[in-house]
């Protein structure tokens, strides 16, 4: 058998990406374990609606919302949707998007908090603000959705 050499600015190319590669891995799991930044006082008294975490029709109004099948409150150029970044079933497509499956990462978020970051985006990252284009309500209704990927897709109350 003979052994293929590579060139040399392609073994450049082949480290440089793996320790790009390397790096993003460290700096998500350094996230995950971080402190969260305390939620903003206009969000602070924001909370989910009194049983919305299980209630079936808010669920399939959030999962709605989460597809893009909702009439947004503005006309955006592009119709976008959560699962474009956060996968149809919770899981990211992107790589800077959370993974809403992981029951450790999501019971972190209070409902403020994850209301907050929802309305206002996350910088630094690709997640946009959704409040000039989603309703309060439709927010909270994606939220109890979403919430469900973390509990194997089953309603569940958010006691954490």
């Amino acid at each position: 058998m003979r052994a293929t050499r590579l060139s040399i600015p392609l073994c450049i190319e082949l480290i440089s990406l793996l320790v790009f590669l390397s790096l993003q891995i460290g700096f998500i799991a350094y996230s995950e374990d971080k402190p969260l930044k305390p939620v903003p006082k206009e969000y602070a008294d924001k909370h989910m609606p009194e049983g919305w975490w299980t209630d079936p029709k808010t669920i399939e109004a959030g999962r709605r919302v989460y597809e893009g099948r909702v009439k947004f409150k503005i006309k955006p150029e592009e119709k976008k949707k959560c699962a474009e970044c956060h996968g149809v079933d919770g899981q990211p497509i992107k790589w800077d998007a959370r993974d809403f499956t992981d029951p450790k990462r999501m019971n972190r978020f209070t409902d403020n908090y994850w209301f907050w970051r929802i309305s206002e985006g996350v910088p630094t990252t690709n997640m946009p603000a959704w409040k000039d284009l989603l309703t309060e309500e439709q927010i909270w209704q994606a939220i109890a959705y979403e919430h469900t990927f973390s509990h194997d897709g089953n309603p569940a109350p958010h006691e954490h």
